[in-house]
């Protein structure tokens, strides 16, 4: 379950820039961007891009350790992104590993095959790390063209972290709230009965009633929505017959129309979600929960910023995210 890469050069980086390898491995997808970062003119340039759906998290929520089999296409997909690397001449490289290996009594079995695959050791680097480089990637794109404070989500598969600043992290918390984790945990029919969505709903409303402790959400002035999960959300507000990522990169959507969206996606069985010409294969049994968990998110936004005498009516979504922050770690 690949995605093909955005571009793709051999050629070597310009004077100044650095060519680096950010790998994001989280609860469902490992990533890799490939990209020439100037720090000096604060130019980043993709050379290639990628997802693989290998379901890391398979199972952790409930056995605590990574399935051999979900720990195999895992490794697997790393040996195939070293030898990208490999190609176009890598001269830095980061590999940041996210909930499933932050959770798993067997993380050590993960960490060895990472380092013989790739030769550089997975960083499992806490929930409010992984908040940071989400923010630092989703805002180097945003410019002056929506108003802080920005309230950076990160919808995951088995963690959600929101993060609000301005120019870096003023307050940060990650959840344990994401599609496979709620999936595993409690949407299990096709479709998913009533019952389930209240019991996953009430697990995302506690989560978030305790990140509010952490983050206040009232103050958001954008509200902007990273991952496959909003991003699938988003193409489905949008109408596509295919998935178009600079389409879907800074769609600015209404509340409503985001609401609708998840729960159209959230209510449609399976074999209904397949046939969406935008949905990656990896993402149709787990679109539901991850549909549920970003329309509770925006919904207590909306809420939060209305009590705050504010009004939010948009939110946005960004292909720019942890992988981007990653890669800008590196220079």
């Amino acid at each position: 379950m690949t995605s093909q890469p955005v571009s793709r050069s051999a050629a070597s980086p310009a004077p100044g820039s650095v060519r680096v390898a950010a790998i994001d491995c989280g609860t469902n997808s490992i990533r890799l961007l490939v990209a020439d970062v100037d720090p000096a003119t604060g130019t980043l340039v993709d050379l290639d891009r990628r997802m693989e759906v290998v379901r890391l998290g398979q199972g952790v929520d409930r056995t605590g350790r990574l399935a051999p089999e979900a720990l195999a296409r895992t490794l697997d997909a790393t040996a195939r992104y070293a030898k990208v690397c490999r190609e176009l001449g890598v001269q830095r490289t980061r590999f940041v590993a996210t909930s499933a290996s932050r959770d798993a009594e067997n993380r050590e079995d993960f960490v060895d095959g990472v380092v013989a695959a790739l030769g550089v050791e997975p960083e499992v680097v806490s929930g409010d790390e992984e908040a940071a480089l989400s923010f630092r990637g989703a805002t180097s794109v945003l410019g002056g063209d929506h108003p802080a404070p920005y309230l950076v989500v990160d919808l995951g598969g088995g963690s959600t972290e929101l993060v609000l600043g301005r120019e870096a992290p003023e307050a940060a918390r990650s959840t344990d709230v994401g599609c496979v984790r709620m999936t595993e945990r409690h949407l299990v029919s096709d479709p998913p009965t009533a019952e389930e969505v209240a019991a996953a709903r009430a697990d995302v409303r506690a989560a978030l009633d305790e990140a509010a402790r952490t983050v206040p959400l009232g103050r958001t002035g954008t509200l902007v929505g990273l991952a496959g999960s909003v991003t699938t959300v988003t193409a489905h507000v949008l109408g596509l017959e295919r998935y178009d990522r600079d389409r879907i990169d800074g769609a600015v959507l209404s509340v409503d129309d985001t609401l609708a969206a998840c729960e159209d996606l959230l209510a449609r069985t399976r074999e209904e979600r397949a046939a969406l010409g935008f949905m990656h294969p990896g993402r149709v049994d787990v679109i539901g929960a991850g549909a549920l968990v970003w329309s509770e998110v925006v919904a207590r936004v909306r809420d939060e910023v209305a009590a705050s005498g504010g009004a939010l009516t948009d939110v946005v979504t960004s292909e720019h995210d942890i992988l981007d922050g990653i890669a800008w770690s590196l220079v």
